[in-house]
Order: C-alpha cells, then structure tokens, then sequence
C-alpha cells in the first residue's frame, strides 16, 4: 500500500492554530477506535508522520497495549497489540517520563524485534513522547517516519504539546469507558437486587416443619459462613433456588448481589458470552460490550441454576474460572479477577453423567465439594398443609380476597397427592384455586388431581417413587450395606457406585 506523508504547515502559529483545531476536535470523541481513527486523519496537519503508535498501559497485565494508525489511512487501525514495558521504547518512555529520539532506525540495537519490524515497514525516524496527564501516566505516543533525521531537539516542545492534547483525549475517552463499564455494571446489580426484593422467599419463608427438611436446613446453616463451592441437587420444583439464596442470605456475602442463571434456558451458543461478558465486535451482534454474570457476581454469589445442562466444551472453561478465579471477555485477553462464591443446583444425576462420559470428573468433583440433597414434596407430606395455607393467605393478599379456611377432605386430597411437580406445582394449584375461590373456603380443582393421581393399585403414583421404595426395600433387607455380595446393590443388580448414585439422587437417608 502507498504511503504519503503530509507536509507540515509553514509557520509555527499555522502549527499551534492547526494543534487548536486537532485537540478541539479530538476532545469529544468517548470511544477508543473513533479516537484513533480521528488522530490518524487529523495529526498529519501539524506533524510530518506517517506511522503514529499509541501505546496505553494495562495496570492489570502490566503490558503496554499498542494501537497503531497509519497516517492518510484511516482504515488501517491495528489495535491490542502487546509489547513488555521492559523491551519497548514506550514502555521506557513511560517508566522514565523521558522523551525518546531516534533519527536513523538501523543505528538503534536496544529493541531488535521492533525496531526490525519498523524496518520493514519502511520507517528510518522515531519519536516517542510521554502521555500523562496531571493525576496519571497513560502510557506513551510514538511518531514515525518513512525518512530519516525528521525529528531533532528542535521538534520537541512542539511534540510534548501535541502529546499533551492527546493524552487529554485518551483520557477522557477511558474515564467514559470507565463510567460506562461501571454504569452498565450497577444497573444490572439494580436489577438483580430488585429481582431480589420482588422475589418474596427468603430463608425466613422456607416453609415447613418436617425432618428431611430440617436435615438441609441444617447442613445450609453448615455451610453458608464458609466459602465453599455448594451443589444442590433434587427433583425440578423442590425449591434448589431457595435454599441458594438461603446460603447467600446467612453468608459473609449476604450484603453483596446475589446474581442467578439458569444454564437451562440459554441458548448453548450464547451461555458462553452471558458467563464471561464479550467485548465489542467479538461476534456478529456484539454491537456493545456486555458484562458477564460472574463480573456481576464479584465478591457475592453466582448461582447457576441446571449446571448439568451446560455444554462440554463449556465445562472446561467454567472448571479454569472455579479454580484460578479469573476470565477474559470474548474478544479480549485481557484478564479479569473475581472473587465470586458459586452454588450450583441441578434435576440431573451428575454422577451417572460422569460414568456416561457426558460431564466432565474435574469438574462434578470441583463442584461437589459440599453437595445438598432437598427432598421431594412427597418425602415431606407434613409439610403440605403449611405449604397450602401459605400459598392461599399470599394470594388470596394479591387478589384482595378473603379465603380463611381449607375444607378438611380438600386438605386431606392435597396431602394424598404424590406432587410431581413438586412446590412448584402446588403452589400453581393453590393460585388456580384463590382464582377459582367465591367465599372463605378455599375451592381447589380436585377433577386435575383425580386424574393425575389415579395411580396403578399398589398406590405408586410415579416410576421414580416406585423405583426409591425398590431401593429402600433392598437397603433395609442388606441392613444398608451397600456394597459386597450380599449387599443392596447386588441384590438390586446393579453396581455399587450406581446405587450410590441413585441413593443421593432420591434422597435416601437411613433415617427414611
């Protein structure tokens, strides 16, 4: 590509008067690559340059990034590059403070690597300027030359108040970025506490009195001061999200945002860029950068709702977050820190997922480090006429309604009905029926359960409920011994590990 090099202008006041003009019109500009584009067109008027470096520090690599605009070209912007602060002219010229002049490239033998490269492109001249500004050091501007001897001592006062003009620029441009980012950053906080405040369950409200529920409530009372990852396991509908915010609510983090994902209704192509963020451009539609949710999440919690649904390739990334704390943005390497607290929560049998091969050991084992298994409603059938009077007092408060009692055969109907949908069915029962609900009893569609509960004769409404009272019958029958030839699993035919896994997946204790 051809390359021209503007003259520069006649007089020292037709130079300043153009500086005038550059720094009034660079001034506005609040997004990095427009800045740049803009001095590429506009620097040429006051300098003879055909090459402008802007390299700017990252305090979080420790690198100086360069940028690097090709004066008359403004389409040929490289930007991200990384050079060492120890083996880079500007990297020297932003620890000394120190203009830096080199008249002839190939008398330079300090930085080989760059300055062979600066050869290649035909430059014989450079200089580098500080860019610092009254409160920080941002890092240094380069200005090159396809001919030799173009800078001299002369040059320089000129030079600084270019450099001058356009760290103000640059850092005006960050200072918004910085404001953006963090903008951006509080209104998702905004909205996920709101979210939070909306959501009316909280530790307080986990209703029930029976013993399989005090056993996780008691283990989440264990667990909550620590820091240590928690994977919730249990059927859909049981109310894994609540016993997550629970964790949250009695942990040191209780003051900072909870923040929840479901890995479950995210499409697999997007899941990646709603975990880590992505930066501008970093794929087709990324018009803006996005923070993720473990940004979001820094220094509260992070729960991923149906981690078992997360793809494989994935895994392996979300395993290097939980281990080393720290990210990059798609369409960036640049390294973000976090300090985030997980729970995970899944319906799947992660452990049979393992043996299949379809989730990775690392990381079932990075996340089972204090595992919570919440029993079905039919585990806890004490529990259903608090869990039906609560849900009729908060709805029939929503509608404005008066709904006082539960006709004794409907409770007893409801307390019968082995809930595959858990809670979470019940409690869309109880709303239908405040609906349905004239007068102070409570009016619940018996005709759904009926149909729904109508069961093969032993009474066994689900194959799940059948397969547990097999197991359990087998455990007691082996004095729960699990393993060896006279143990439950060979009795039930099936390997040890397996049993073990189902035992955990059912929610069987000896106390049962």
């Amino acid at each position: 590509m051809e390359r021209h090099s503007a003259s520069p202008c006649e007089t020292l006041a037709e130079q300043y008067q153009a500086l005038l003009e550059v720094a009034e019109a660079i001034s506005v500009h609040r997004d990095l690559h427009e800045l740049c584009r803009d001095l590429a067109q506009r620097l040429p008027r006051v300098l003879r340059v055909n090459f402008v470096g802007l390299c700017l520090h990252d305090p979080g690599r420790n690198v100086m990034r360069l940028h690097t605009l090709q004066a008359n070209v403004p389409a040929e912007i490289v930007g991200g590059h990384e050079e060492s602060i120890e083996d880079s002219p500007s990297g020297l010229v932003w620890q000394t403070q120190q203009p830096l002049l080199i008249s002839d490239i190939a008398s330079e033998h300090r930085w080989p690597k760059i300055t062979h490269l600066m050869q290649e492109d035909g430059i014989n001249s450079f200089c580098c300027m500080p860019l610092t500004t009254a409160v920080r050091r941002l890092g240094a501007i380069g200005f090159a030359s396809l001919q030799k001897g173009v800078y001299g001592e002369a040059d320089m006062e000129f030079l600084q108040q270019v450099s001058k003009q356009v760290a103000v620029a640059v850092d005006n441009v960050l200072a918004y970025q910085q404001i953006t980012e963090l903008k951006d950053k509080l209104t998702k906080e905004k909205l996920y506490l709101e979210d939070e405040i909306r959501t009316e369950h909280n530790f307080e409200e986990i209703i029930g009195e029976s013993a399989a529920l005090k056993r996780v409530l008691k283990q989440v009372e264990v667990v909550a001061p620590t820091d240590s990852t928690v994977l919730i396991q249990g059927e859909t509908g049981t109310g894994k999200e609540l016993i997550a915010r629970a964790i949250h609510s009695l942990s040191g983090r209780r003051e900072r945002t909870f923040v929840k994902m479901n890995c479950a209704a995210i499409p697999t192509g997007l899941l990646e860029s709603e975990l880590f963020g992505h930066e501008r451009g970093a794929f087709t539609g990324a018009i803006a950068q996005k923070i993720g949710r473990f940004e979001l999440a820094h220094q509260g919690t992070l729960f991923l709702d149906e981690v078992g649904d997360i793809s494989p390739d994935l895994q392996s990334k979300l395993l290097r977050v939980l281990q080393e704390q720290d990210f990059e943005r798609l369409g960036s390497n640049r390294t973000i820190h976090v300090d985030v607290r997980l729970v995970a929560a899944t319906n799947r049998d992660l452990a049979q997922m393992v043996a299949d091969k379809q989730f990775r050991s690392d990381l079932y084992y990075r996340l089972n480090v204090f595992p919570v298994v919440v029993p079905s409603l039919r585990e806890r059938p004490e529990d259903i006429p608090l869990l039906v009077r609560y849900f009729a007092q908060k709805y029939a408060r929503r509608m404005s309604k008066r709904v006082d009692t539960v006709p004794s055969e409907t409770m007893a109907m409801l307390s019968k009905y082995h809930w595959p949908g858990n809670i979470r069915e019940l409690e869309n029962l109880i709303e239908r029926s405040v609906i349905l609900s004239q007068g102070p009893d409570l009016h619940v569609p018996s005709g759904e359960l009926k149909i729904t509960a109508s069961g093969p004769s032993n009474g066994v409404a689900t194959l799940e409920a059948a397969e547990r009272e097999h197991i359990l019958r087998a455990l007691q029958e082996a004095h729960w011994v699990i393993g060896g030839p006279s143990g439950a699993a060979a009795r039930l035919g099936m390997k040890r590990t397996t049993l073990q896994s189902k035992i955990r997946k059912l929610g069987i204790s000896r106390q049962t």
